[in-house]
């Protein structure tokens, strides 16, 4: 497959991912978080699908096209670890939706980050909210979820919070 393909497929898993988690999250109240911002893609599908929603983005370095850079005030900005005990005390445990797109091309130091942020994380998702993660997570408190149909078993993970 060429690297084209796979990226095409990669977003399209991504797409279905996040569009499967708004369905299960359109009855429990709460913000939604994107880890990763990039160029804004995923955040500005986001605002278009969860449009009633609260979206708050953590990111190390804004360079995302310019329609697709988060209000100052819904923006966490530097280190994800160092970001997330601000957003603690900032949003309590009020997270419908989170969305770890954090790979950096470095898989394992991509898994240890994963790791790192996820007691964090859980922190702030409420029972019933939804955990999409471009890299494996575990936890007693999350229940994995059947990705949506056609999506290649770890290329994305579908978590809910008990």
């Amino acid at each position: 497959m060429s690297r084209l393909d796979s990226f095409i497929r990669r977003l399209e898993a991504q797409r279905a991912c996040l569009n499967r988690a708004a369905q299960l999250i359109a009855a429990l109240p709460g913000n939604v978080l994107e880890f990763g911002l990039g160029n804004g893609r995923t955040y500005d599908h986001l605002r278009e699908t969860l449009r009633e929603r609260d979206i708050y983005v953590f990111e190390r370095k804004v360079a995302a096209h310019p329609d697709c850079i988060p209000p100052d005030d819904r923006l966490f900005l530097g280190d994800f670890l160092e970001s997330l005990p601000k957003a603690i005390a900032q949003l309590g445990r009020n997270t419908a939706l989170a969305n770890l797109d954090i790979g950096s091309g470095d898989e394992e130091a991509s898994k240890q980050l994963a790791r790192a942020m996820l007691p964090s994380v859980l922190q702030l998702l409420k029972p019933g909210s939804i955990l999409i993660s471009d890299q494996p997570v575990e936890s007693a408190d999350l229940e994995a979820l059947p990705l949506p149909a056609g999506i290649k078993p770890g290329r994305y993970f579908l978590h809910r919070r008990r």
